[in-house]
């Protein structure tokens, strides 16, 4: 087998929860055996490679698991759910690929990282929470969670009243080394869920946890600067990424260089809740230099966009 190099595969909420008919642990378990196939094809192609993963909507269901037994047990803290969805998604990840290689006959391990990405208590997100989580409240909950647990809430289009957080930019993945370590002795790694846990640097250097959300494609960018890795792969819902996406002109991209999509990004041509932060993402993965390459693809065509079929490459 030879080696390919390092890269760093972020994969996306439709890698687990595929609609909202298929929501519950094994239905995720089997979108993940889906998933965790396509990249054990980049592992087989001599690929060395750290799994990391979105936990948007996992976050949710604890939150709200946490919200209706409240009058029984204490809730859970962000951070702690951050942590706790780390863990059974890289269980779930764990497992799909033990039992893949061992199908295969492949002996390789997967090993997952809990991990934690430092955040600056300066960053302006702190000042203009936007993120909202959890469930949907009438108006007299949203006040009292204002009031009681210092909250900030905001009404949602007449849908009700949510609980909004602040996204902070991630500055340093805590446990790079760690994982850095693993992946040179032989271990798929998977870490870095849902951009990593936020947390915040004391003046005496020890870390406090923090109730945020980092961008999932924004911790992954850190860490695969941080770890020289030589691909940044995001595997999300589209095949390849378009400009004039959904009007008569649409068209797809096969490469486009740092520049383009930088204009791209100018001229309004991503979504903001979409394609625009992965594109940013990778821009910053892609501003340290050297011979580094990012591809946006989807699961089932990671193996073709690698052999340079299908999928967008954005390139020095």
């Amino acid at each position: 087998m030879q080696k390919k190099g390092l890269a760093v595969v972020a994969v996306g909420g439709n890698a687990l929860i595929l609609d909202k008919h298929h929501q519950t642990v094994p239905d995720q378990f089997n979108a993940a055996v889906r998933t965790m196939k396509h990249i054990a094809d980049m592992i087989i192609d001599g690929w060395d490679v750290v799994i990391t993963h979105g936990n948007g909507p996992q976050v949710g269901f604890i939150l709200r698991r946490s919200e209706i037994a409240s009058h029984e047990l204490h809730e859970v803290p962000l951070d702690y759910c951050g942590a706790d969805t780390q863990g059974s998604i890289g269980y779930m990840f764990q497992q799909a690929l033990y039992n893949e290689f061992k199908e295969r006959g492949i002996e390789k391990l997967a090993a997952t990282v809990v991990t934690q990405t430092i955040v600056d208590s300066n960053d302006p997100a702190f000042q203009n929470p936007t993120k909202p989580i959890g469930s949907f409240m009438d108006e007299d909950l949203a006040m009292s969670k204002r009031e009681n647990d210092g909250w900030v809430v905001v009404e949602d289009a007449g849908r009700g009243w949510r609980r909004v957080v602040p996204s902070p930019i991630p500055q340093t993945i805590v446990e790079a080394d760690a994982i850095r370590s693993l992946i040179d002795n032989g271990f798929v790694v998977v870490a870095v869920g849902g951009g990593g846990i936020p947390v915040m640097q004391r003046e005496d250097g020890s870390l406090i946890g923090v109730e945020a959300v980092i961008d999932k494609d924004f911790g992954s960018a850190i860490l695969a600067s941080m770890i020289d890795a030589d691909l940044f792969l995001i595997s999300t819902a589209v095949e390849k990424v378009a400009v004039n996406f959904n009007k008569p002109d649409q068209k797809w991209l096969d490469e486009i260089t740092v520049a383009e999509a930088r204009q791209l990004i100018e001229d309004g041509q991503f979504a903001k809740g979409s394609m625009l932060p992965k594109i940013e993402a990778i821009l910053k993965f892609m501003n340290a230099g050297g011979n580094k390459r990012a591809l946006i693809t989807d699961p089932a065509h990671i193996k073709d966009a690698l052999d340079g079929k299908t999928g967008t490459w954005i390139v020095p």
